[in-house]
């Protein structure tokens, strides 16, 4: 008899322990749906817009918009720099456009119009947003484990951080010669590669807190301002830069995927539709030299690109011959 009460006292013991545990179990899953919804609430009343400037970019604009869509953005402001009879981006993206998501800014016609609209664009909405992003229409946020850019922006580590520098990673052309009407990251998916940069640090860019005033940008990479913001990259630690390179990369989690120069055909059309930064009477060849450095130097490029330019490109023909002999 002793022996069975003790199994019954050994059972009561256990059931009592099991219905704890289940209890606490429960309680446990409350709170963290709790602290969730807390979260989801906080990241539900960040505001962030993107400012951005095309011209000629039709082709691209689509993609671009439904991948900042994609990531929480919550409205995108465009400002239109296509000639006054050109092209125009209601033709592609009109439905974004009728709800609300792209707002379309007036812009044709105007030269050298970057950071005249970086900084009208913030001036016009730094009360209204917490974060702006200032992005082209090559450049695509990439954060990894992160869909949505709010809940990365809404991480404790940037509560006290002005200004998000995140760095570039250049896509070559992928040796592809002709414009495919296939998305950017399926047509290059190659990078240039680390080595391939030199001693250099690679190139940032920003995404600035609203709510700041007397802002001046000056740079399409950097922030310039009479202001000592703090600045951090996407670690959230501070002052990892010199100039507009970045000290700590971080391309495996946090960046920007830039395709620089697409296609050669594509990259003919980016140098004829001009700058919307520099009057410099060097432009095409500074361009040209950038594009060289990150894709492969090939003849048939060479070509291409002198016969649309007129440009004398013979010291890429004797780069060439140098490596043949």
């Amino acid at each position: 008899m002793k022996i069975i009460k003790d199994i019954i006292i050994k059972n009561k013991y256990k059931k009592k322990n099991f219905i704890k545990f289940i209890k606490l179990f429960y309680l446990f899953i409350i709170l963290i749906l709790f602290i969730s919804m807390i979260k989801i609430n906080n990241v539900n009343k960040i505001k962030v817009c993107l400012c951005t400037l095309g011209k000629k970019e039709n082709r691209y604009i689509r993609q671009f918009v439904k991948h900042y869509e994609k990531y929480g953005v919550d409205i995108i402001f465009l400002y239109d720099n296509n000639d006054i009879d050109g092209e125009n981006f209601e033709d592609e993206i009109n439905d974004y456009i009728v709800k609300g998501f792209v707002k379309i800014i007036n812009w044709r016609g105007k030269l050298y119009s970057m950071y005249k609209i970086m900084n009208d664009c913030y001036l016009q909405n730094y009360k209204k947003y917490d974060w702006l992003i200032f992005y082209e229409i090559d450049e695509f946020i990439h954060l990894f484990n992160y869909t949505n850019v709010k809940y990365f922006l809404n991480e404790p580590k940037f509560d006290k951080c002005q200004l998000i520098y995140l760095n570039l990673i250049c896509h070559t052309d992928n040796n592809l010669l002709y414009y495919e009407n296939k998305p950017l990251f399926e047509r290059f998916p190659e990078i240039v590669p680390k080595n391939k940069i030199g001693g250099r640090f690679l190139e940032i860019k920003f995404i600035l807190r609203g709510n700041i005033s007397n802002i001046n940008i000056n740079h399409i990479h950097l922030c310039n301002n009479n202001l000592k913001l703090i600045n951090c990259n996407g670690f959230g630690h501070r002052n990892k830069f010199k100039g507009r390179f970045t000290t700590e990369p971080d391309y495996n989690f946090y960046y920007i995927d830039h395709f620089y120069s697409k296609s050669t055909e594509e990259f003919i059309d980016k140098l004829n539709r001009g700058d919307a930064v520099s009057t410099n009477v060097n432009y095409y060849m500074l361009r040209i030299k950038k594009y060289f450095f990150q894709s492969n130097l090939t003849n048939e490029k060479i070509d291409m690109i002198s016969k649309s330019t007129g440009l004398n490109l013979s010291i890429y023909k004797n780069l060439i011959n140098k490596k043949k002999n």
